[in-house]
């Protein structure tokens, strides 16, 4: 019985989609003409939240690759599959004996795949750990990352970018996103740039070549360039271009170690800055059966850690809660096709049907992921009309206030009133979430285009958008 039904709610979802307007508003389509782009690169889905058919579906049903938007999937099953009170656990165990502050052994750190697990995070496991009267450590800290199943990938597989932190790949026992900011400022005295890092690891050696320019900030990212020798544990930055002195204070964030040394790197720092020692290394292993618990420190819940993800638009942390889903909902160890299959059974479950849709990572950086803006906008409904909606909207970003969308429609009437997902990649553009129009009703609306010159039609995307708020 339940079965038909879904069919039957299936097919007048299409029914009605088939009744929406055919066209684009004018505003957009003239946005589209003013950068040389034909309706037929865009394809935009609208429906208020209360209503039984969208007001447009133009080319909706296409499957398209969604960019950063795919992430509104990954994060509302999160919320529905896991719990928005689901919290992610750190273990500290130990192989040895423990005399006198001295543990004869190793110390193992097992990550359950905390996306959120920062230094901050590291230091108040490290300082609990001293409290319980360990000081010294005569062996090797051993990382247990069986969680989810270990991978040898590629870091740069998606774009050549192999040490930047948005390319990084998940691991189980994830320390501070394996990121390292680099800031860079101008120093007033010298009139020099500076360049900072944080952490700043002694591992990690700086050689700043940059010269100081003037005139525009501009692309600064372009106008200087970083080559990285690793020899043993230590990494060489060589930093050179220039600088404008009009750019203030910027940050770079790289990724340049491998899961196991770079944990071992900011371990050891922060270890040693509360006072203890440790003699050995760092090895990748499963903690051993006969292993002693001494500790277990948890991290933020799902409701909190997925603001994180959907504000800022982190990839790494969207994988690590695809690869939570996948082992907490299929098994252990985690990986990515579990997730892809715990995700489509959950969507069943809702009478959802998106026979287009694909996930490779759920994070929207992929050339392969797919679902269609109909299909988007439909799990906004179901999401909106779910008791999760205030969590899944508050983590979008707020048109013109904050996150990926904070420079974006400023002193517009509509600054404020839609929480929105962007996405972005090369010849991919889109943005979905949210809009409350003048008249306080609100809208599901997306927006996506799959097109070479795909960067053009953040124009037509704003006129949509204020095309919703003036709804009569």
């Amino acid at each position: 019985m339940m079965t038909i039904l879904f069919r039957a709610i299936f097919l007048l979802a299409t029914l009605a989609v088939s009744m929406a307007q055919a066209a684009l508003p004018e505003p957009v389509s003239k946005a589209l003409q003013s950068e040389g782009l034909s309706s037929s690169s865009v394809s935009v889905f609208v429906q208020r939240v209360d209503a039984t058919q969208p007001l447009i579906s133009y080319e909706a049903d296409k499957a398209l690759n969604p960019a950063s938007t795919m992430k509104l999937l990954t994060t509302y099953a999160g919320l529905d599959l896991l719990g928005p009170a689901y919290r992610w656990k750190t273990e500290v165990y130990s192989d040895g004996n423990l005399n006198g502050g001295v543990l004869q052994g190793n110390l193992i750190l097992k990550g359950y795949g905390d996306p959120n697990f920062m230094a901050e995070d590291l230091w108040r496991l490290l300082n609990s750990l001293r409290q319980q009267g360990v000081k010294d450590i005569r062996g090797d800290l051993l990382v247990d990352n069986s969680y989810f199943a270990v991978r040898n990938a590629d870091a740069g597989a998606f774009d050549n970018e192999p040490y930047r932190a948005y390319n990084a790949l998940p691991t189980a026992t994830l320390v501070n996103l394996k990121a390292t900011s680099f800031h860079f400022q101008v120093s007033p005295s010298s009139q020099q740039v500076q360049v900072l890092a944080e952490p700043d690891l002694p591992e990690i050696i700086i050689s700043n070549q940059l010269k100081l320019a003037q005139g525009e900030c501009g692309d600064w990212r372009s106008r200087l360039s970083y080559k990285i020798k690793a020899e043993g544990n230590t990494v060489t930055l060589a930093f050179s271009g220039s600088y404008a002195v009009s750019c203030g204070e910027k940050y770079l964030e790289l990724s340049l170690f491998d899961d196991a040394s770079y944990t071992f790197n900011l371990f050891r720092k922060i270890w040693q800055q509360l006072g203890g020692s440790i003699t050995g290394g760092v090895r990748q292993a499963t903690t051993p059966i006969t292993a002693v618990k001494l500790m277990e420190q948890v991290g933020l819940p799902m409701a909190d850690v997925i603001r994180r993800i959907n504000k800022y638009s982190n990839n790494l942390m969207a994988r690590q809660l695809l690869l939570t889903i996948a082992a907490e909902r299929m098994g252990v160890p985690g990986i990515e096709a579990n997730g892809d299959k715990a995700i489509r059974s959950w969507l069943v479950g809702k009478g959802l049907n998106f026979p287009e849709l694909v996930i490779e990572n759920g994070a929207g950086l992929s050339r392969l992921e797919r679902i269609s803006a109909q299909h988007l906008g439909m799990l906004l409904l179901d999401a909106y009309a779910s008791p999760l909606m205030p969590e899944l909207m508050s983590s979008l970003p707020i048109l013109a206030v904050d996150g990926t969308a904070s420079r974006r429609l400023k002193d517009s009437p509509i600054q404020g009133r839609a929480h929105l997902k962007t996405g972005s990649l090369d010849a991919v553009r889109s943005v979905a979430g949210y809009v409350l129009d003048q008249k306080g009703r609100r809208w599901v609306v997306v927006f996506m285009s799959n097109h070479a010159n795909a960067g053009a039609t953040r124009t037509a995307q704003d006129a949509l958008l204020d095309w919703v708020y003036q709804q009569p």
